[in-house]
Order: structure tokens, then sequence, then C-alpha cells
């Protein structure tokens, strides 16, 4: 294959994404290691998504930026950044790696059966990133669980939201196969111009199993010990909720299911309200808790 990167890129960046990617709260010297990772990330997404590379075409140059990474080629040079950044903070691949097995079944596999196998492909496709930010800030592993909720929660919003473009521009459907058949709804239903009564019944369900992994994840910015990082993920989390209302209320195949910039800075800041008072009261019970044990 002899494409340029630059020349396959879908010009989305950091900015362009639906949550806060190394927002001004991540601290300066972090910024970067994330954004090295989200630069190599792009990248591979973009072309596990481009319109005119065949399969071959695409799992070909997904493991050629794996080997990048890898140390084993030069060639592509958001995989020499990444490995840079890996190297100096002492930080695995597998997190990236992870990534690249979840865009190798975005070119492979089309329809997922169920709730599990999409919280599979979750584990491969979200869970990694937040991992990857928390590996970045030296935060403890426990977090971890919290995170995967929080991860997959916004993935499966993101799959909601573009699932008619998802299957119209690629054939690709994240809504499970068997909620659309519990619900009397099909795949051709998520093609229309507005969802059939039975598509609304089943999307809402998803988003209603969204919410409870928001559920999930509600104790994670107060058990972060990096502030910034803490006060990011009280805004993240504050946003998925806000969407999965709206998802909820509206059908996102003729529906704006989107925040726009106002409403981002306004639930933001409720966010960070929300989580300070959070780390407040974690503070304040801990000693509590502890004289009563």
């Amino acid at each position: 294959m002899t494409h340029d990167p630059a020349v396959l890129r879908s010009g989305k960046g950091h900015r362009d994404e639906n949550f806060p990617v190394a927002s001004r709260l991540i601290h300066p010297r972090h910024r970067g290691a994330i954004l090295a990772f989200y630069e190599f990330v792009r990248i591979a997404d973009d072309i596990a998504d481009h319109s005119t590379l065949g399969e071959r075409e695409k799992l070909d140059f997904l493991d050629r930026l794996e080997a990048g990474l890898l140390g084993q080629n030069d060639e592509q040079r958001q995989a020499v950044a990444l490995r840079t950044v890996l190297r100096d903070r002492n930080i695995t691949p597998r997190h990236a790696q992870d990534l690249l097995t979840a865009f190798r079944m975005d070119v492979t596999k089309l329809r997922y059966r169920d709730w599990d196998d999409l919280m599979n492909y979750c584990s491969y496709s979200a869970m990694p990133v937040g991992r990857y930010v928390l590996d970045v800030h030296g935060e403890d592993r426990a977090t971890w669980r919290a995170n995967d909720a929080l991860c997959a929660a916004l993935q499966v919003i993101n799959h909601l939201q573009d699932c008619k473009k998802d299957y119209q521009s690629l054939n690709r459907v994240y809504i499970p196969e068997d909620a659309l058949a519990a619900a009397g709804a099909t795949i051709e239903d998520i093609g229309r111009d507005t969802a059939t009564p039975a598509l609304r019944r089943c999307l809402s369900m998803l988003a209603g199993r969204t919410g409870k992994l928001l559920d999930e994840s509600a104790p994670f910015s107060s058990r972060i010990k990096d502030f910034r990082l803490a006060m990011e993920v009280a805004v993240i989390q504050s946003l998925a909720r806000r969407l999965v209302a709206l998802l909820l209320r509206r059908d996102p195949l003729s529906e704006g299911v989107h925040l726009g910039k106002g409403a981002v800075a306004g639930v933001g800041l409720l966010g960070m309200v929300a989580g300070t008072a959070g780390r407040f009261s974690r503070a304040f019970s801990a000693p509590h808790a502890t004289r009563n044990a």
C-alpha cells in the first residue's frame, strides 16, 4: 500500500469529538501524551471507516500501524510519536493494540448479536481509551471498573446517535440484533427518514441500559486522585447524562441528539460543580466511616 496517512485522514480532530479530549482541564504535562494517543487512534479509525479502501487494504494498513507502534517500522509518524510517549512514560502498548483490534472488528464485523456481544466490542473500542488516560496520570487501576462502565456508555451513545449514518454509509449496525427483534424492529428500519415506533422502543431500551452504565460509573470522578482529571471526568459524565436523556425523548434518525456549544458549556459547568461536591462529600465522609468502623 502506498497511501500517505495524511491523505486518508477524514479531517476530524480532537475538538470535533462528542466528548472532551485532553481539554484545558487536563494538566499541560499530560495533554501531549493524550493527544499522541488520540492522533494514532484517529488515523486508525479513519482507515477502518474509509469509503474507498478495500477490506484487505484496511487490515494491511492497521497491521502496519501496529508494527510501527511496536518499533518494527518507522513508516507512520503517529505510530512513532505514540511509541515514544509509551517508552518515556513506561506505559504498555496494550491499550493502543486493543483499539486496533476494535478497528479490525469494524472492518470485518458488521452486526452484533446481543448486548454482551456489543460490550465485548466496547472492551476493545472504548474502555482502553480511559485506561490509557488513567495510566498517563498514574491513577490506581482500582478505578478501571468505573472507567469501563463510563467508556462503554459513551461508545453506545455514539452508536445510537449515529446509527443511521453507520448503516447507510458503512452497512455497519451496532444495534444488537436481539434488541431489534424483541421490539419488533428490523435492520432496514434504521435507514428510514424517521424511526418506526418499534425502532423507537428499541433505541429507548438501549438508552435506558446505557443510563445504567452511567449509574455504575457515578463514583468514578470522586475516586480519581488528580483533581483536574477528576473534573474532566465529571464533565463527561454530565454530558453523557444529558445525551441519554435526549436519546430517550428524540428520534436520532430525524432529530438532533447532539449538544450545541452553549449546552456543552452549561452542562460541563454543572458537571464540574457536581464533581467538586462529590469529592468534598467523599473526603468528609471518609473519616466518619473510619471512626464508625
